[in-house]
């Protein structure tokens, strides 16, 4: 692993020698949430975490950490990027690392990928489980080489009878948790969130199509990761919000 550029400001460095670990990467957060040094955030992935359409103009969840960040927190001098892009597999994201995560000076990564990385039929070129998981391990080697705290997230439900050629996505979501107990990431298993939230099946209600989340997947998203992150402002404006819009999302499913 390189050198690191630069170091989680407010948080206590890891020792020269020491290995980042999920555990060392939450007491980071922790402490760096706690000071007062502004923090750059930077959200990447495929079209779920792009957000646009199936969320019919209200927000998505990278705007929900927005909120909570900067508002509720009171981080005003954070900054929250999304460089994720529809259609893109990881393969995207490390062909251009540059503009996508490192030119930003990230100090948080959150990577959601796969959904595309799965597809398989005409036209697209078919990626085994075990090369996306080589490169995923790869993506997280290179925030980690940053200085950033790299956090992994499981894609969320697919309606697989209606989405032809997206039938791997158990395998997919596997290999994303495989990657984050062999280098030990911090993991945000949306997938097993909207299958508990689905009562072990896709949650319909949180759906836009076979595999976009609408708005109110979107929130349940937001509070699957503000939740593993340690986000959860008390007071909260938004959080009762986004469990309310969850809640109702279900019940009229």
């Amino acid at each position: 692993m390189g050198a690191r550029l630069f170091a989680v400001p407010n948080a206590e460095p890891l020792a020269s020698d020491a290995t980042p670990s999920a555990a060392s990467d939450l007491r980071r957060l922790a402490e760096a949430l706690g000071g007062a040094a502004p923090l750059t955030w930077v959200l990447t992935g495929d079209s779920i975490t792009h957000g646009l359409v199936h969320t019919q103009g209200e927000r998505s969840y990278p705007e929900h950490l927005h909120e909570l960040v900067r508002g509720e927190l009171g981080r005003t001098r954070d900054i929250v990027i999304n460089s994720a892009i529809s259609g893109h597999r990881l393969t995207d994201i490390l062909g251009d690392f540059d503009r996508r995560v490192s030119s930003w000076r990230p100090d948080v990564v959150t990577l959601m990928i796969g959904t595309n990385d799965l597809a398989t039929g005409p036209g697209r070129a078919t990626v085994e489980p075990g090369d996306f998981a080589t490169s995923l391990s790869r993506f997280v080697a290179r925030v980690r080489s940053l200085g950033a705290i790299a956090v992994l997230q499981t894609p969320p439900s697919i309606d697989v009878p209606n989405a032809p050629g997206r039938e791997r996505i158990v395998e997919f979501v596997d290999a994303v948790r495989a990657v984050a107990a062999a280098d030990d990431v911090l993991l945000v298993d949306q997938h097993a969130r909207f299958t508990e939230l689905g009562n072990g099946g896709v949650p319909w209600g949180l759906m836009g199509d076979p595999f976009h989340p609408n708005a109110a997947g979107h929130a349940s998203l937001a509070l699957e990761l503000a939740t593993t992150l340690g986000i959860r402002p008390a007071p909260s404006r938004s959080l009762p919000m986004l469990e309310a819009r969850v809640a109702a999302a279900r019940l009229n499913a």
